[in-house]
Protein backbone atom coordinates (compact mmCIF):
# COMPACT_ATOMS: atom_id res chain seq x y z
CA UNK A 1 0.00 0.00 0.00
CA UNK A 2 1.29 3.48 -0.83
CA UNK A 3 0.82 6.87 0.74
CA UNK A 4 -0.65 9.72 -1.32
CA UNK A 5 2.75 10.72 -2.69
CA UNK A 6 3.35 7.25 -4.15
CA UNK A 7 5.81 6.22 -1.43
CA UNK A 8 5.19 2.79 0.20
CA UNK A 9 3.83 3.05 3.74
CA UNK A 10 6.63 0.75 4.88
CA UNK A 11 9.41 3.02 3.57
CA UNK A 12 11.76 4.15 6.35
CA UNK A 13 13.37 7.55 6.77
CA UNK A 14 17.17 7.75 6.72
CA UNK A 15 18.72 10.36 8.99
CA UNK A 16 22.39 11.23 8.71
CA UNK A 17 24.55 13.20 11.11
CA UNK A 18 28.12 13.91 12.08
CA UNK A 19 29.44 11.80 14.92
CA UNK A 20 29.13 14.33 17.76
CA UNK A 21 26.34 14.82 20.25
CA UNK A 22 25.48 18.19 18.75
CA UNK A 23 24.52 16.51 15.48
CA UNK A 24 23.23 13.19 16.76
CA UNK A 25 21.01 14.34 19.62
CA UNK A 26 18.60 16.23 17.30
CA UNK A 27 18.61 13.21 14.97
CA UNK A 28 17.73 11.02 17.94
CA UNK A 29 14.88 13.37 18.90
CA UNK A 30 13.50 13.34 15.36
CA UNK A 31 13.70 9.54 15.24
CA UNK A 32 11.63 9.34 18.42
CA UNK A 33 9.02 11.75 17.01
CA UNK A 34 8.81 9.82 13.75
CA UNK A 35 8.56 6.57 15.70
CA UNK A 36 5.38 7.78 17.40
CA UNK A 37 3.99 8.31 13.89
CA UNK A 38 4.81 4.74 12.90
CA UNK A 39 7.82 5.60 10.73
CA UNK A 40 10.95 3.44 10.95
CA UNK A 41 14.22 5.41 11.08
CA UNK A 42 17.77 4.40 10.13
CA UNK A 43 20.95 6.34 10.90
CA UNK A 44 23.93 6.88 8.58
CA UNK A 45 26.97 8.37 10.29
CA UNK A 46 30.72 7.98 10.79
CA UNK A 47 32.58 5.83 13.29
CA UNK A 48 32.53 8.49 16.02
CA UNK A 49 28.82 7.82 16.53
CA UNK A 50 29.32 4.76 18.74
CA UNK A 51 29.26 6.88 21.90
CA UNK A 52 26.19 8.93 21.02
CA UNK A 53 24.08 6.71 18.76
CA UNK A 54 22.65 4.54 21.53
CA UNK A 55 19.07 5.54 20.76
CA UNK A 56 19.24 3.62 17.46
CA UNK A 57 19.17 -0.17 17.22
CA UNK A 58 22.50 -1.60 16.12
CA UNK A 59 21.03 -3.02 12.92
CA UNK A 60 19.67 0.44 12.00
CA UNK A 61 23.06 2.20 12.19
CA UNK A 62 25.06 2.33 8.97
CA UNK A 63 28.66 3.54 8.89
CA UNK A 64 29.50 5.68 5.88
CA UNK A 65 33.05 6.82 5.12
CA UNK A 66 33.72 10.51 5.62
CA UNK A 67 36.42 13.03 6.43
CA UNK A 68 36.46 16.63 7.60
CA UNK A 69 38.27 19.20 5.50
CA UNK A 70 40.74 20.85 7.87
CA UNK A 71 44.05 21.51 6.11
CA UNK A 72 44.08 23.08 2.65
CA UNK A 73 47.18 21.33 1.34
CA UNK A 74 46.89 19.02 -1.70
CA UNK A 75 47.45 15.80 0.28
CA UNK A 76 44.71 16.63 2.80
CA UNK A 77 42.32 17.67 0.02
CA UNK A 78 42.98 14.42 -1.84
CA UNK A 79 42.38 12.30 1.26
CA UNK A 80 39.18 14.13 2.14
CA UNK A 81 37.87 13.90 -1.40
CA UNK A 82 38.68 10.17 -1.55
CA UNK A 83 36.92 9.50 1.76
CA UNK A 84 33.84 11.45 0.71
CA UNK A 85 33.85 9.68 -2.66
CA UNK A 86 33.92 6.29 -0.95
CA UNK A 87 31.14 7.48 1.36
CA UNK A 88 29.06 8.52 -1.65
CA UNK A 89 29.38 5.04 -3.16
CA UNK A 90 28.42 3.45 0.17
CA UNK A 91 25.49 5.83 0.62
CA UNK A 92 24.30 5.22 -2.95
CA UNK A 93 24.19 1.49 -2.26
CA UNK A 94 22.57 1.98 1.15
CA UNK A 95 19.78 4.14 -0.29
CA UNK A 96 19.24 1.61 -3.05
CA UNK A 97 18.86 -1.12 -0.44
CA UNK A 98 16.70 0.78 2.09
CA UNK A 99 14.62 2.71 -0.45
CA UNK A 100 13.92 5.46 2.11
CA UNK A 101 11.02 7.86 1.77
CA UNK A 102 13.40 10.74 2.56
CA UNK A 103 16.95 11.42 3.68
CA UNK A 104 17.44 13.99 6.44
CA UNK A 105 20.85 15.58 7.14
CA UNK A 106 21.77 17.16 10.48
CA UNK A 107 25.09 18.70 9.55
CA UNK A 108 28.71 17.65 9.65
CA UNK A 109 30.76 16.21 6.81
CA UNK A 110 29.32 12.68 7.23
CA UNK A 111 25.97 14.05 5.99
CA UNK A 112 27.39 15.02 2.60
CA UNK A 113 27.60 11.54 0.96
CA UNK A 114 24.10 10.33 1.96
CA UNK A 115 22.33 13.61 1.17
CA UNK A 116 24.14 14.01 -2.16
CA UNK A 117 23.36 10.40 -3.04
CA UNK A 118 19.70 11.05 -2.22
CA UNK A 119 19.55 14.09 -4.48
CA UNK A 120 21.18 12.14 -7.32
CA UNK A 121 18.71 9.28 -6.84
CA UNK A 122 15.74 11.63 -6.77
CA UNK A 123 14.87 10.82 -3.15
CA UNK A 124 13.32 13.74 -1.22
CA UNK A 125 15.92 15.35 0.99
CA UNK A 126 15.96 17.82 3.85
CA UNK A 127 18.71 19.38 5.94
CA UNK A 128 18.36 20.74 9.45
CA UNK A 129 20.79 23.35 10.72
CA UNK A 130 21.01 23.78 14.47
CA UNK A 131 23.10 26.96 14.56
CA UNK A 132 22.48 30.67 14.14
CA UNK A 133 24.77 30.55 11.08
CA UNK A 134 24.60 27.68 8.62
CA UNK A 135 27.49 25.20 8.74
CA UNK A 136 29.83 24.41 5.85
CA UNK A 137 28.41 20.98 5.05
CA UNK A 138 24.85 22.30 5.07
CA UNK A 139 25.94 25.33 3.07
CA UNK A 140 27.15 22.95 0.34
CA UNK A 141 23.95 20.91 0.43
CA UNK A 142 21.38 23.72 0.79
CA UNK A 143 20.94 24.52 -2.93
CA UNK A 144 20.49 20.82 -3.73
CA UNK A 145 17.96 19.62 -1.16
CA UNK A 146 14.18 19.68 -1.24
CA UNK A 147 13.73 21.65 1.99
CA UNK A 148 15.69 23.26 4.85
CA UNK A 149 14.75 23.36 8.53
CA UNK A 150 16.28 26.06 10.72
CA UNK A 151 16.63 26.59 14.46
CA UNK A 152 16.72 30.38 14.36
CA UNK A 153 14.73 32.84 12.24
CA UNK A 154 16.22 34.84 9.38
CA UNK A 155 19.17 32.50 8.75
CA UNK A 156 18.72 33.14 5.02
CA UNK A 157 17.45 36.73 5.23
CA UNK A 158 19.86 37.82 2.47
CA UNK A 159 19.35 34.71 0.31
CA UNK A 160 15.80 34.72 -1.07
CA UNK A 161 16.15 31.48 -3.05
CA UNK A 162 17.19 29.49 0.03
CA UNK A 163 14.74 31.39 2.21
CA UNK A 164 11.88 29.98 0.12
CA UNK A 165 13.00 26.45 1.07
CA UNK A 166 13.41 27.23 4.76
CA UNK A 167 11.01 26.39 7.60
CA UNK A 168 11.63 27.45 11.19
CA UNK A 169 11.29 24.35 13.38
CA UNK A 170 13.72 24.94 16.24
CA UNK A 171 16.34 22.40 17.31
CA UNK A 172 14.85 19.04 18.40
CA UNK A 173 15.77 18.05 21.94
CA UNK A 174 15.86 14.59 23.45
CA UNK A 175 13.06 13.15 25.57
CA UNK A 176 15.30 13.51 28.61
CA UNK A 177 15.47 17.26 27.96
CA UNK A 178 11.68 17.53 27.63
CA UNK A 179 11.34 15.69 30.94
CA UNK A 180 13.93 17.95 32.61
CA UNK A 181 12.13 21.04 31.31
CA UNK A 182 9.25 20.25 33.68
CA UNK A 183 11.55 20.88 36.67
CA UNK A 184 11.11 24.39 38.10
CA UNK A 185 14.20 26.54 38.55
CA UNK A 186 15.63 25.56 41.96
CA UNK A 187 14.91 27.97 44.75
CA UNK A 188 17.76 29.95 46.26
CA UNK A 189 19.09 28.27 49.39
CA UNK A 190 22.33 27.64 51.21
CA UNK A 191 23.68 25.50 48.34
CA UNK A 192 24.60 26.99 44.95
CA UNK A 193 24.79 24.28 42.30
CA UNK A 194 27.16 24.87 39.38
CA UNK A 195 27.33 22.63 36.30
CA UNK A 196 30.38 22.94 34.05
CA UNK A 197 30.86 21.17 30.74
CA UNK A 198 32.40 21.70 27.34
CA UNK A 199 30.09 19.92 24.95
CA UNK A 200 29.98 16.21 24.13
CA UNK A 201 33.74 16.11 23.44
CA UNK A 202 34.76 18.08 26.52
CA UNK A 203 36.80 21.29 26.61
CA UNK A 204 40.21 21.64 28.23
CA UNK A 205 39.69 25.35 28.87
CA UNK A 206 37.09 24.48 31.50
CA UNK A 207 39.63 22.33 33.35
CA UNK A 208 42.24 25.07 33.04
CA UNK A 209 40.11 28.01 34.17
CA UNK A 210 37.17 27.01 36.35
CA UNK A 211 38.94 25.46 39.38
CA UNK A 212 41.25 28.48 39.56
CA UNK A 213 38.26 30.81 39.44
CA UNK A 214 36.51 28.92 42.23
CA UNK A 215 39.68 29.17 44.29
CA UNK A 216 39.49 32.98 44.05
CA UNK A 217 36.03 33.15 45.63
CA UNK A 218 35.73 34.04 49.28
CA UNK A 219 35.62 31.12 51.69
CA UNK A 220 31.95 31.64 52.56
CA UNK A 221 30.83 31.35 48.95
CA UNK A 222 33.10 28.38 48.27
CA UNK A 223 31.52 26.56 51.19
CA UNK A 224 28.09 26.93 49.55
CA UNK A 225 29.11 25.43 46.22
CA UNK A 226 28.20 22.01 44.87
CA UNK A 227 30.00 21.51 41.58
CA UNK A 228 29.45 18.99 38.80
CA UNK A 229 32.10 19.26 36.08
CA UNK A 230 32.76 17.36 32.89
CA UNK A 231 36.46 16.97 32.13
CA UNK A 232 38.40 15.05 29.53
CA UNK A 233 39.78 11.71 30.68
CA UNK A 234 43.29 13.10 30.88
CA UNK A 235 42.14 16.08 32.97
CA UNK A 236 39.87 14.34 35.49
CA UNK A 237 42.49 13.71 38.17
CA UNK A 238 44.01 17.19 38.18
CA UNK A 239 40.56 18.80 38.32
CA UNK A 240 39.58 16.59 41.26
CA UNK A 241 42.78 17.50 43.06
CA UNK A 242 42.27 21.20 42.38
CA UNK A 243 38.86 21.16 44.05
CA UNK A 244 40.06 18.95 46.91
CA UNK A 245 42.85 21.45 47.61
CA UNK A 246 40.30 24.23 48.17
CA UNK A 247 37.80 21.98 50.00
CA UNK A 248 35.00 22.37 47.45
CA UNK A 249 32.51 19.55 46.90
CA UNK A 250 32.83 18.48 43.25
CA UNK A 251 31.79 15.53 41.11
CA UNK A 252 34.08 15.15 38.08
CA UNK A 253 33.59 12.77 35.15
CA UNK A 254 34.37 12.64 31.43
CA UNK A 255 30.73 12.21 30.45
CA UNK A 256 27.33 12.45 32.14
CA UNK A 257 24.61 10.37 30.51
CA UNK A 258 22.00 12.23 32.61
CA UNK A 259 23.20 15.71 31.71
CA UNK A 260 19.69 17.16 31.14
CA UNK A 261 18.64 16.20 34.67
CA UNK A 262 21.85 17.69 36.05
CA UNK A 263 21.19 20.86 34.06
CA UNK A 264 17.72 21.10 35.58
CA UNK A 265 19.15 20.73 39.10
CA UNK A 266 21.67 23.55 38.60
CA UNK A 267 21.46 27.21 39.54
CA UNK A 268 24.10 28.19 36.94
CA UNK A 269 25.69 26.46 33.96
CA UNK A 270 29.15 27.28 32.58
CA UNK A 271 29.73 25.76 29.17
CA UNK A 272 30.53 26.03 25.50
CA UNK A 273 27.70 27.21 23.25
CA UNK A 274 27.19 24.45 20.73
CA UNK A 275 23.78 24.23 19.14
CA UNK A 276 22.48 21.38 21.30
CA UNK A 277 23.75 23.02 24.48
CA UNK A 278 21.99 26.29 23.68
CA UNK A 279 18.78 24.47 22.69
CA UNK A 280 18.80 22.46 25.91
CA UNK A 281 19.56 25.48 28.10
CA UNK A 282 16.61 27.25 26.50
CA UNK A 283 14.27 24.26 26.69
CA UNK A 284 15.04 23.62 30.37
CA UNK A 285 15.43 27.31 31.20
CA UNK A 286 18.73 27.68 33.02
CA UNK A 287 21.05 30.71 33.28
CA UNK A 288 24.50 30.27 31.84
CA UNK A 289 27.95 31.68 31.28
CA UNK A 290 28.85 30.69 27.73
CA UNK A 291 32.38 30.49 26.30
CA UNK A 292 32.17 29.99 22.52
CA UNK A 293 34.69 27.76 20.78
CA UNK A 294 37.11 30.42 19.51
CA UNK A 295 38.56 28.95 16.32
CA UNK A 296 35.45 27.77 14.50
CA UNK A 297 35.54 28.97 10.89
CA UNK A 298 31.85 29.89 10.90
CA UNK A 299 31.88 31.31 14.45
CA UNK A 300 28.63 29.45 15.00
CA UNK A 301 29.06 29.14 18.76
CA UNK A 302 29.66 32.88 19.08
CA UNK A 303 26.38 33.50 17.22
CA UNK A 304 24.50 30.87 19.26
CA UNK A 305 25.63 32.40 22.55
CA UNK A 306 24.67 35.83 21.24
CA UNK A 307 21.06 34.73 20.80
CA UNK A 308 20.76 33.74 24.46
CA UNK A 309 22.70 36.79 25.64
CA UNK A 310 20.48 39.23 23.75
CA UNK A 311 17.41 37.66 25.33
CA UNK A 312 18.98 38.02 28.78
CA UNK A 313 19.41 34.32 29.46
CA UNK A 314 23.20 34.12 29.38
CA UNK A 315 26.50 35.94 29.73
CA UNK A 316 28.84 35.45 26.78
CA UNK A 317 32.59 35.58 27.42
CA UNK A 318 35.02 35.12 24.54
CA UNK A 319 37.78 32.69 25.40
CA UNK A 320 40.56 35.29 25.45
CA UNK A 321 38.65 37.09 28.22
CA UNK A 322 37.75 33.87 30.06
CA UNK A 323 40.28 34.14 32.88
CA UNK A 324 40.01 32.80 36.43
CA UNK A 325 39.58 36.33 37.79
CA UNK A 326 36.90 37.30 35.25
CA UNK A 327 34.94 34.12 35.91
CA UNK A 328 35.29 34.54 39.68
CA UNK A 329 33.90 38.09 39.39
CA UNK A 330 30.89 36.93 37.37
CA UNK A 331 30.11 34.03 39.70
CA UNK A 332 30.34 36.32 42.75
CA UNK A 333 27.97 38.85 41.19
CA UNK A 334 25.42 36.22 40.20
CA UNK A 335 25.64 34.37 43.51
CA UNK A 336 24.86 37.64 45.30
CA UNK A 337 21.79 38.23 43.12
CA UNK A 338 19.59 35.11 43.13
CA UNK A 339 16.75 37.17 41.65
CA UNK A 340 18.92 37.87 38.59
CA UNK A 341 19.67 34.16 38.17
CA UNK A 342 15.95 33.41 38.29
CA UNK A 343 15.27 36.15 35.72
CA UNK A 344 17.96 34.74 33.43
CA UNK A 345 16.37 31.31 33.75
CA UNK A 346 13.01 32.73 32.66
CA UNK A 347 14.59 34.59 29.75
CA UNK A 348 16.34 31.46 28.53
CA UNK A 349 13.14 29.41 28.77
CA UNK A 350 11.29 31.98 26.67
CA UNK A 351 13.49 30.91 23.74
CA UNK A 352 12.92 27.19 24.27
CA UNK A 353 11.06 25.10 21.68
CA UNK A 354 9.93 21.86 23.26
CA UNK A 355 7.87 21.01 20.19
CA UNK A 356 10.78 21.28 17.73
CA UNK A 357 11.00 17.53 17.14
CA UNK A 358 7.29 17.34 16.30
CA UNK A 359 7.51 20.37 14.02
CA UNK A 360 10.44 18.82 12.19
CA UNK A 361 8.71 15.43 11.97
CA UNK A 362 5.68 17.10 10.39
CA UNK A 363 7.95 18.78 7.83
CA UNK A 364 9.68 15.47 7.05
CA UNK A 365 6.35 13.77 6.39
CA UNK A 366 5.31 16.58 4.05
CA UNK A 367 8.59 16.46 2.14
CA UNK A 368 8.52 12.66 1.95
CA UNK A 369 4.89 12.51 0.85
CA UNK A 370 4.00 9.88 3.43
CA UNK A 371 1.22 9.76 6.01
CA UNK A 372 1.66 8.90 9.65
CA UNK A 373 0.46 5.40 10.58
CA UNK A 374 -2.26 5.00 13.14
Amino acid sequence: MAAPGGVPDSAPVLVTAGGTGGHLFPAEALAAALGTRGIAVHLATDRRAARFGGAFAEQDIHIVASATLRARNPIALTRTTAALGLGFIQAWALIGRLKPAAVIGFGGYPTIPPVLAATWRGVPSLIHDANAVIGRANRLLAPRVTAIATTFPDVFRNEPVLSLKATLTGNPVRAAVVAAAATPYPAANDVLRLLIFGGSQGARVMADIVPGAIGRLDAGLRARLAIVQQAREEDVQRVREAYANISVAAEIAPFFADLPARMAASHLVISRSGASTVAELAAIGRPSILVPLPHAIDQDQLANAGVLEREGGALRIVQDAFTPQRLANEVERLAAAPQRLAAMASAAKFLGRLDAADRLADLVLRVAGIAAKH
